[in-house]
């Protein structure tokens, strides 16, 4: 396998999508083009670019705020695209599309995504792939992967949902000439390479924790210990009510959000607080569940980029074979509380992925795996992934 990365800052979206895939340069291989973009971008004219070089599937999501490539951080008040391709004559992909408005649920577009991915790779159906690639608009992802493994069990997983640059819905997710800011798109791999993803909050567990006693829908939390939800996180912080009414609250609990243990205690599912309502409920950004325990979390801005550099090194850990490339997927939120350090992001990666090709996008979800735990979604979280020879 290879894996070949480019990227464009051009205004005009086809000459971006153009010129992204000629800095890749051309492989007749290529069975999987990974992109990523600026959210004012006409995605469809992107993505024509980019096949004027590659003849494959191109799959991906608007990015908040830029890519981090080998070069460097693109965007910031530019526009931005940034490519990965992946060229293997033995892999196999299948890939496929769901707009939520077209199914009654989330899960039913998951499970016809990824229906018609499976049926396009014409692998055994008792053959599992190696590996799922996920996106999806940040509203109902656990939904969305629900239906997925419906059909396939699980298989490792990867991915992210799509972001913009104001939180504002102005997001996208596409697959090839098909878009859409309501819905999912996955693409299952078959492929002789190894796999690896290390998925984290990179958070510390502070003394402050308890019981989930009201939910509404899925991701309103009403109260804790039968407090409203607002003012118990409050008295945790030492803050007023106040100091985190409406968006207050989305900046104010980057440096400390939630987390939830799954059963065996090896993973922290991070539950970023988005926005307090009237009756001091909060709008969470991922699903949650009466009757268990959330726990506060805390990292400082230092602690959110140094977590880069650390996850790679337990990631490399893991591998058993030099890395091809690196697929990075960091939460948009705690690229917005690193702010202006961003340069510091770019140096960590570039002193752990030992010269590999890597690409990185920052999003409204993430998606990952721990072993002997369930593929699952949290925010303000770091999926890391390499493919290693």
């Amino acid at each position: 396998m290879k894996a070949l990365t480019g990227y464009s800052s051009n205004t005009n979206a086809y000459k971006a999508g153009l010129e992204a895939a000629k800095m890749a340069g051309k492989n007749k291989n290529a069975k999987l083009v990974f992109a990523y973009m600026s959210c004012d971008y006409k995605i469809k004219d992107v993505i024509k670019g980019i096949k004027e070089i590659f003849d494959c599937p191109v799959i991906g999501n608007t990015s908040f705020t830029g890519v981090i490539m080998p070069d460097g951080y693109i965007g910031g008040d530019k526009s931005f695209v940034g490519i990965m391709v992946l060229a293997d004559p033995n892999m196999v992909v299948g890939v496929g599309f769901a707009d939520r408005k077209a199914y009654p649920t989330a899960r039913d577009a998951g499970e016809a995504a990824t229906k018609h991915a499976r049926a396009m790779t014409k692998m055994p159906y008792a053959l599992q792939p190696d590996v799922m690639y996920m996106t999806a608009s940040p509203t109902e992802e656990e939904f969305f992967l629900k239906g997925a493994n419906k059909v396939i069990g699980r298989v490792p997983l990867f991915g992210g949902s799509a972001a913009d640059n104001t939180i504002s819905g102005n997001w996208s997710l596409y697959l090839d000439g098909k878009s859409t800011g309501e819905g999912v798109a996955v693409a299952l791999i078959y492929m002789n390479n190894g796999f690896a993803n290390e998925f984290t909050g990179a958070y510390r567990e502070t003394e402050d924790m308890g019981i989930i006693t009201k939910v509404k829908g899925a991701r309103t939390l009403v109260s804790i210990d039968g407090v409203p939800a607002v003012k118990k996180y409050a008295k945790w912080r030492g803050m007023k009510t106040g100091e985190l009414m409406g968006d207050k609250l989305l900046s104010a609990t980057i440096t400390s959000p939630l987390g939830i243990k799954d059963r065996l205690g090896d993973l922290i599912a991070i539950r970023h607080p988005m926005f307090a309502n009237d009756d001091y409920s909060m709008n969470i950004g991922a699903n949650l569940a009466e009757k268990t325990v959330v726990i506060r979390m805390e990292a400082s801005q230092d602690e959110l980029i140094s977590s880069v550099g650390e996850t790679l090194k337990k990631l490399n850990e893991k591998l058993n074979k030099p890395a091809i490339c690196y697929h990075l997927v960091h939460c948009g939120g705690r690229r917005a509380g690193i702010g202006d350090r961003i340069g510091e992001v770019y140096k960590q990666i570039i002193e752990n992925t030992n010269g590999a090709p890597f690409i990185m996008e920052f999003t409204f979800g993430e998606y990952g795996y721990v072993d002997d735990g369930r593929n699952t979604t949290g925010g303000l979280m770091l999926s890391f992934t390499a493919i290693t020879k």
